[in-house]
């Protein structure tokens, strides 16, 4: 089995979500009926296309909720509908010890997806990590420094909402 953990932004533009959601596929399709499994915080943006490339492949979903809190305090209203199917979807369900979604429950679920990994994949622009802490940047770094391979997926015309 391979195991894929993501990391990416979660402010891409609504017509970067179809030309990542693409990628991802193009990325997934040599392990279309082989055994797949996809680990995900399921937030929006990178990670939720990824885990419905995973499903739509014919993976096994893994959920990982960074703290107790995320659902309740974390997911938006808009959100809120597709991380409930991919929660529903998921094989198994992770919900990390942290009672309150902050930089260190996002570090730790990081880790988490690392240590699951065979390959990470990165829904990544290139930018340096901010700073703060459990951003993909951080996890792109962790991961190199962890000798995972990362495959980063960033199509042409791919932009975040934020710049």
């Amino acid at each position: 089995m391979t195991t894929m953990a993501v990391t990416g932004h979660m402010d891409l533009t609504e017509g970067s979500l179809t030309l990542v959601r693409a990628a991802l596929d193009r990325l997934l399709a040599p392990y279309r009926g082989r055994d797949l499994a996809g680990v995900s915080c399921l937030a929006p943006g990178a990670d939720s296309v990824f885990a419905q490339a995973v499903l739509a492949a014919g993976g096994r979903l893994v959920a990982v909720v960074p703290s107790r809190n995320y659902r309740a305090d974390v997911v938006d209203e808009g959100h809120a509908p597709l991380f409930d199917r991919l929660l529903a979807a998921a094989d198994e369900v992770i919900v990390l010890p942290h009672t309150t979604a902050d930089r260190h429950a996002y570090a730790a679920a990081n880790a988490e997806l690392l240590r699951r990994a065979d390959r990470l994949v990165a829904v990544w622009n290139g930018e340096p990590p901010s700073g703060r802490g459990g951003g993909t940047a951080d996890a792109v770094l962790a991961a190199r420094a962890a000798a995972v391979p990362v495959d980063v997926v960033w199509p042409d015309g791919a932009s975040r909402s934020g710049g």
